[in-house]
């Protein structure tokens, strides 16, 4: 488990693109270059713990220690083509790097795919946990996010998180 979890906000914008086999809708994903705000919980976890997670996402066998020292130096590092592949640090948190994976595509180069109920459950409950937003902000920004925008009304992903 991570030794503590926050909410935070990065420079950036969230959005659903592919289809996850496992959610059985689109997948969320971070674009650091895109206009807007992204709300996040930020995990503290060693080195270990995060290249554990990173590989599983991208489907790489377990075991591996991620090299961290490009993305660490850079802010970036593409360690594959495909999703979850790309490294971004986001920045710096109490003298901490704030790191995370991607794709390496930017948000308009792939066609948006519109997440599943379960996923959205998920992503907004995580965020409700975290503290720091209220349901209606929640429920609006996930609504809010490109794939989701269309599909899901602020009032559904509410629905979704009040059990209503």
């Amino acid at each position: 488990m991570p030794a503590r979890s926050i909410p935070v906000e990065l420079t950036g914008a969230m959005y659903f693109a592919t289809e996850s086999p496992v959610w059985g809708g689109g997948r969320a994903f971070y674009d650091p270059r895109a206009e807007g705000r992204v709300m996040a919980r930020a995990h503290l976890v060693t080195a270990e713990q995060f290249s554990d997670i990173a590989v599983q996402e991208m489907y790489r066998d377990p075991g591996k220690l991620l090299d961290l020292e490009e993305v660490l130096s850079s802010g970036r590092a593409v360690l594959g083509e495909g999703r979850y592949e790309t490294l971004v640090c986001a920045g710096q948190l109490d003298g901490l790097p704030v790191v995370t994976f991607t794709a390496p595509w930017a948000m308009d180069d792939v066609p948006w795919v519109a997440p599943s109920r379960a996923y959205v459950r998920f992503l907004a409950t995580g965020l409700l946990s975290a503290g720091a937003w209220d349901a209606d902000a929640v429920a609006a920004y996930v609504a809010a996010c490109p794939g989701a925008a269309g599909h899901w009304s602020a009032r559904d992903v509410l629905d979704l998180t009040t059990g209503m």
